[in-house]
């Protein structure tokens, strides 16, 4: 009987947990008819444009589970607080083209007086508790209350370490538009958002941001979900296309055919913002390993690579700073320009070569 109670005051506790706001809600309605019409949309969720496993080691989940327990020698992380920079992003002139780095996937994008912030993670974590995935000392630079007005949220996906609920209900009366995959409009109107500042589009479809801005989304090899049910919304990556600037801007994904794809319909890129990080063979087909994060720059035919998605947490069983140092091996192996600023640093995107300081390499 004790047993049995205590299966039932577990059960009870979890069914609490997960009706937190910060779970987000599955689409229906108008929103769901939407995303069956999604050619991308088969049998009840969204699909990779080929085949995509979410595990590819030989024993899967238990594999994984099992490294995860164990292995924890080769998850190192900083031994002390990293280097960073701060600026204020509020006395920025509008006319300047420049991006700020955040850590892992966000970053703050200036380009043609409108400014845009692409999967703003600034909780301190990244996962639905905080003690699980917290950030490294020093990678928590910048808070809501940093983050000036702005024009355009782009939200690749509804994973914790892309969409984080504190910060995104923080920033809410600061965000003027949001541009995001089919059906994550859910999540964020259950969030208080009002229906009129969301827009979601299917991969290849344009929003047209003025008379010389275009914002295209395009395909991304990964999956989506915050709880159990995978795959109910759509994750994506963007084309930024203004007058001056053409920037990829790339969500989580597996490397695939689509990099070449893109780069041949939208290309050439002045900078391609790409995944390296928090990578495993286990889970290859859903995030690139570093050289091909650069083979994916390539195909892009991107003229500098940004690699980004390391950094700030520990979600894989690398070194903290082996994306970076096994991506960079390979860009000067095949030529590839790459440029690494520290988190909070300001960079111009107007003279991109000069941001190679390998800052990580003082960390102690």
């Amino acid at each position: 009987m004790t047993f049995l109670f205590g299966i039932i005051l577990f059960v009870s506790a979890a069914a609490v947990i997960v009706r937190q706001a910060k779970f987000g809600k599955l689409p229906a309605g108008e929103r769901l008819k939407r995303m069956k019409n999604s050619p991308n949309y088969r049998n009840g969720a969204f699909r990779n444009l080929n085949h995509t496993p979410l595990m590819t080691g030989k024993n899967g989940y238990f594999s994984a589970a099992k490294a995860f327990l164990f292995e924890k020698s080769r998850r190192s992380k900083p031994s002390s607080s990293i280097p960073s920079a701060k600026i204020d992003l509020h006395s920025l002139r509008r006319n300047d083209d420049v991006l700020v780095w955040f850590g892992h996937s966000s970053y703050f994008l200036q380009v043609d007086g409108k400014r845009f912030l692409v999967d703003p993670v600034l909780s301190g974590h990244a996962s639905p508790f905080p003690f699980t995935t917290p950030s490294h000392p020093g990678s928590d630079r910048y808070t809501p209350d940093d983050i000036p007005a702005i024009d355009y949220l782009l939200l690749t996906h509804d994973h914790w370490d892309h969409l984080d609920y504190e910060a995104i209900t923080a920033l809410q009366p600061k965000i003027g538009t949001i541009v995001t995959g089919l059906g994550n409009g859910e999540h964020l109107e259950h969030w208080g958002f009002s229906k009129e500042k969301i827009i979601e589009k299917d991969w290849n479809e344009s929003v047209q941001l003025d008379l010389s801005t275009t914002l295209t989304l395009t395909p991304a090899r990964h999956f989506s979900g915050r709880l159990f049910k995978r795959n109910q919304v759509l994750w994506t990556s963007f084309v930024l296309q203004s007058a001056n600037k053409k920037i990829f801007i790339g969500g989580d994904s597996g490397y695939d055919a689509q990099f070449k794809m893109i780069g041949d319909q939208y290309g050439p890129f002045d900078l391609v913002i790409l995944e390296c990080g928090q990578y495993n063979e286990r889970w290859s087909a859903i995030h690139m390993m570093p050289e091909q994060t650069v083979r994916a720059a390539a195909d892009l035919r991107g003229a500098v690579l940004f690699p980004v998605h390391w950094g700030k947490f520990i979600l894989s069983l690398h070194a903290w700073d082996e994306p970076i140092n096994r991506a960079l091996q390979e860009a000067e192996r095949t030529s590839v320009p790459v440029i690494h600023p520290m988190i909070g640093e300001q960079v111009q995107l107007n003279n991109l070569r000069r941001y190679n300081n390998r800052w990580w390499t003082t960390v102690k």
